[in-house]
Parts: structure tokens; sequence; C-alpha cells
């Protein structure tokens, strides 16, 4: 790395999965206005929805994710209540119109088919599904079954999520995951036999004991599996914020500089075997329709990360799951008993959100645009003169060749796409310089 880049490769960073980011809600959204921004969706709005499954049936080290250790009776008592929110909010809602479903966690798969099953004719009850929803689910590979796979192919599953992480022993060791590389080959050959070819595979950089090589031979192997979509995303160290990882040893991290050099080396590596940079981290297929919004520069970006399009809102189920609506965000209790004590006494299980102003929207479209063009031209929202802010804090960034301006239009060169974060912050009014609730850029 260029040693002038390295003050920028320590700076936090949001994510930028929603603007302003979640560490800035508070109390003044409650169950009472979450239920009017469901009220006010017209019948013809498009609806994604995600469930998060907060449970594990063990807690990696290195996750920074809301999750719990699956207790006796837990899954089943889990679900009946997510069922009861289900009814919640559908109740409040007119449209039953589902683009996507989306099952996050935690771990996904520690539902038994029984359990999956129940929850999915739920919400076919509730909401027009049909063979053109798009519906993808987040899995564990050392809990993948036959039975399970063929639950998914018969619910409509159309692309499924593979936490991979990495594929070296003594780096899975230093992580508190344990998957060897032949796991991981059964469990794809396991969905692939069920019908569920398009693969999607999450890998992490930055990692303990994690060297350049060792990242290079997880992308190889991972490669070799052939999925459609891989996401290398850098490993966040925030033992302050979740206490499990303080079993890492902080010594054995990457410095910045290696974790700029792994990286780009992921990149590198990944376009030479025939993939496509999607934003920031994203790679796929050219016929994969991430490749095809991103070329079109039609991607968009929400808590599921990058997706090809974006439906009208976003409802969120289970403890700490996010909705975003037209006019905000809407955020569940985070704690599964008091999420379940307000589900139980039917009222919408609502902890904290942040309803948006004409400025928090401008401003989103703009960082929006950032993280997936990784370019944008202000004009169609006033040019520079209405980021007095931003054009500071960007020009600095131009003197030492992170961007590129151009009179109202910014572009991010390929070489310093991973600063893409930082550019997007500079319009955010919101951020703090001295924050540590973020993980580092890169």
């Amino acid at each position: 790395m260029d040693p002038h880049l390295l003050p920028y490769a320590e700076r936090q960073a949001p994510r930028y999965t929603s603007y302003p980011s979640a560490n800035h809600f508070d109390s003044s959204v409650d169950a009472t206005m979450y239920d009017g921004w469901l009220r006010a969706l017209g019948e013809s709005s498009t609806l994604s929805l995600y469930l998060h499954i907060p449970y594990c049936r063990q807690l990696c080290w290195y996750c920074g994710c809301n999750t719990f250790l699956t207790r006796g009776g837990d899954i089943a008592d889990f679900v009946t209540t997510l069922m009861m929110e289900i009814d919640l909010v559908a109740s409040a809602l007119s449209s039953r119109n589902v683009d996507e479903i989306h099952w996050g966690g935690g771990t996904p798969n520690v539902l038994s088919p029984a359990e999956f099953r129940r929850l999915w004719h739920h919400l076919d009850f509730w909401f027009d599904l049909s063979p053109q929803t798009q519906h993808g689910i987040e899995l564990d590979p050392r809990y993948v079954t036959v039975e399970l796979a063929t639950t998914y192919a018969d619910a409509g599953v159309t692309r499924v999520s593979l936490g991979i992480q990495d594929l070296n022993p003594h780096v899975q060791e230093a992580i508190g995951r344990v998957q060897p590389f032949e796991l991981v080959h059964d469990a794809v050959q396991i969905l692939r036999n069920a019908g569920l070819s398009d693969l999607s595979f999450d890998l992490v950089y930055g990692l303990p004991e994690q060297t350049s090589d060792d990242l290079a031979r997880t992308i190889k192997l991972a490669a070799d599996l052939e999925p459609r979509r891989i996401a290398v995303f850098g490993y966040a160290h925030v033992p302050w914020f979740k206490r499990r990882q303080r079993l890492i040893n902080a010594d054995t991290l990457p410095g910045s500089s290696e974790r700029h050099e792994q990286a780009e080396l992921a990149q590198r590596l990944l376009t030479d075997l025939g993939y496509e940079s999607v934003g920031l981290d994203h790679y796929a297929r050219s016929d994969e329709p991430l490749a095809i919004a991103a070329r079109a520069k039609s991607l968009r970006r929400n808590f599921q990360g990058y997706v090809a399009s974006a439906s009208d809102a976003l409802i969120g189920f289970g403890p700490s799951a996010i909705s975003q609506l037209p006019v905000g965000y809407a955020q569940n209790i985070p704690t599964i008993g008091a999420w379940r004590q307000a589900v139980e006494s039917d009222v919408l299980p609502i902890a904290r959100g942040h309803m948006q102003t004409a400025e928090d929207l401008r401003r989103a479209a703009v960082i929006q645009t950032i993280m997936c063009d990784l370019e944008i031209d202000l004009a169609p929202w006033g040019g520079w003169e209405k980021f007095p802010d931003a054009q500071v804090l960007v020009a600095q960034l131009a003197a030492d060749g992170i961007v590129e301006l151009h009179d109202s239009s910014l572009t991010i060169p390929p070489s310093m796409r991973q600063f893409s974060r930082l550019v997007a912050m500079t319009f955010d009014a919101y951020a703090s310089p001295s924050s540590t609730a973020h993980s580092r850029a890169i």
C-alpha cells in the first residue's frame, strides 16, 4: 500500500446499508408510528420480506450479528412468535405483493424442515407469492442436509448463500468456525442435487492468522465450486460491541496495509477467474442479475447488501430486524424475551428507528449511488453548492488520488474501490470522525 493511503485505510466508516446508519436510530420511532407507516403503503406497493432467525448451534468468534445459542424448545417457541409477528404486520398492510423473501441470521438452517415449512406456509397464507418471487436463504454449510435442501426447493427457494469465510484450517481454528473444504463441497453437492444451483459464497479477509496466501487458496477453492456470486467482506474487529470477539487474539490480525493487500488480491483473482466486480465487495458472473444491474447502473443497496432491484418497502421480522419504508426505518427489539413479550401483547415490537427528512433522502440517494456505481453526477441533486461540507472533504480525497473530480461529478478509480465507504462518508451529515461505532474502511 502507498504509505500516504495508510491513514485512510485505518479510518472507520459505516457500511451504508442504510442512511443514516443504524447507530443513529432512536426511540422516537415506536410501534404506533411504524403501524402508521405500514398502513400508508398502497395496495400496489411491492414488498421485500426479511426473516431474521437469530439462533446458532454455536457462536463463531468473528461474528458481529445479533445471535443466540439454541436451547431445548427455543426454536419451536420462536417460530410461533414469529408467526404472530407476521400476523400483526400483515394485518396492517393493504399490499400483498412480494418481490423477494430473504432468510438471514443467525443460522436459518437451525430450523427443522417442519419448522421451515410452517413459516413458509404462513407467509404464503398472508402474501401473494409466485414463481417470479425471488427467494433467498443464508445457510451454514455444516448443517446442510438432504431433507432441508429438498424442503427449500419445494418452497421455491431460488438462491442460497453459504457462509464460507475461509478454507484454511489454522484460520478456522482462530475464528471458532471449523468446516473443512470437503464438508463445504458435500453441502454444495446436496444443494445442487436438490435443484438449488444459484449459489452465493461469503468470504472474509482480515481474519486472525490469515495471510494473503491463505486468502488466495480460499478464493481458488471456492471458485472451483462454481458459485454464481462471491462476496468478500472485511472482518470487523469490534470486541467492545461483540464480546465473543474477545476470544480472538488481536495481535494475530492483519494490519491495515495487509488488509488492503488482501482486498486487492481478492479483486484481482476473482476478475481473473471470470467474475465481474459489483459495487464495493461483491463479484458475480456476467449473466447474473447483480452483474447486469451493475452494468446498467440500476444496482441498489439495502440491509441485505447489494440487490438487483429494490421493492417499495423492506419488511423485517424477528429480533433486531430492520424495516425500510419510504418515510424511514424501524428496528425491532433485539432481545428475544422482550421481542416476544411485545408480540404476545399484540404490539409491533419496535425499539427504535429514524424518520427521514427531505435532506436525509437526498443524501441517501447520493450515498447509495456512490456505493453502487462508484461514481456520481451531482447535477440532479443540485450540484456541489448543495453539499459544501462534502466538497471540502472530497477535495482532500482527490488530492490523494482516491477520487477524480469532473465539474459536478466524481469517479472512484478501480484501484481505489476499497475506499468507496470513505467517499460516501463525505456526504454523511451524521458522520463523526472520532466514532468507534463502525469497522475500518478497509
